[in-house]
C-alpha cells in the first residue's frame, strides 16, 4: 500500500483534532475529485511499519480525538489489509479514540456482503470504523456548506449503530 499524505493536527476530516492518513489508489475517478493524483495506486510513499508507528504514536496524545482514513479510497482491495492492521492496533491501544473513513463506494450497495467492494478484509475493517462517509463525489450535487462531505449524495453514517441495527443510521443529516 502507498499513501499520499499524513496530516497531523487535522481539524477538517472528522470531529476534533485528528491524524489523517490519505491512502493511494482509487478506481472511482469522480469528476473534479479534489485529489486526483491519489487515484494512482503507487502515488506517494510506501506504507511501512515506521508509517504505522508514526500514526500510532501521534494517537497517544490526549488532544488527539482519533484517526481519519481518506484517499484515494481506503476500501480499495489493495488498501484493506494494511488498514485492518492499523485500525486493529489503534483500537487495542486507544479504545476511546474514534476512527472515521471516507469512501466513494456505497455502504449498503458495495461494502456489505455481496457488494462489489466486499472482500476478505472488508467486514473486519468496517468493524473498527465509527463514522463512515460514503458515496462518490458528484459535481452536480456539490455543496460547500455540508459538514465532512463535498456533495449532497454523500452520507455521514454512524457505522457502529448501522451495523448493529442492520440499517443505515446517519451520524449527521
Amino acid at each position: 500500500m502507498y499513501y499520499g499524505n499524513i496530516k497531523k493536527y487535522d481539524i477538517a476530516n472528522g470531529e476534533g483534532v485528528r491524524i489523517s492518513l490519505f491512502v493511494s489508489g482509487c478506481t472511482n475517478h469522480c469528476k473534479n475529485c479534489f485529489q486526483p493524483e491519489t487515484w494512482d495506486f503507487a502515488y506517494g510513499k510506501p506504507y511501512t511499519k515506521e508509517t504505522e508507528a508514526e500514526i500510532l504514536d501521534f494517537l497517544k496524545n490526549d488532544f488527539c480525538k482519533g484517526l481519519s482514513l481518506l484517499g484515494g479510497d481506503p476500501f480499495e482491495f489493495s488498501n484493506q489489509e494494511e488498514l485492518v492492521k492499523l485500525c486493529k492496533k489503534a483500537k487495542e491501544l486507544y479504545p476511546n479514540k474514534d476512527i472515521w473513513a471516507w469512501t466513494g463506494f456505497i455502504l449498503d450497495q458495495d461494502l456489505l456482503d455481496g457488494g462489489r467492494r466486499h472482500g476478505p478484509m472488508t467486514d473486519e475493517l468496517l468493524s473498527y470504523i465509527d463514522v463512515l462517509v460514503d458515496g462518490p463525489f458528484v459535481e452536480e450535487k456539490k455543496n460547500i456548506q455540508l459538514a465532512f462531505r463535498g456533495s449532497e449524495n454523500q452520507r455521514v453514517i454512524d457505522l457502529k449503530k448501522s451495523l448493529a441495527q442492520n440499517e443505515i443510521v446517519l451520524y449527521l443529516d
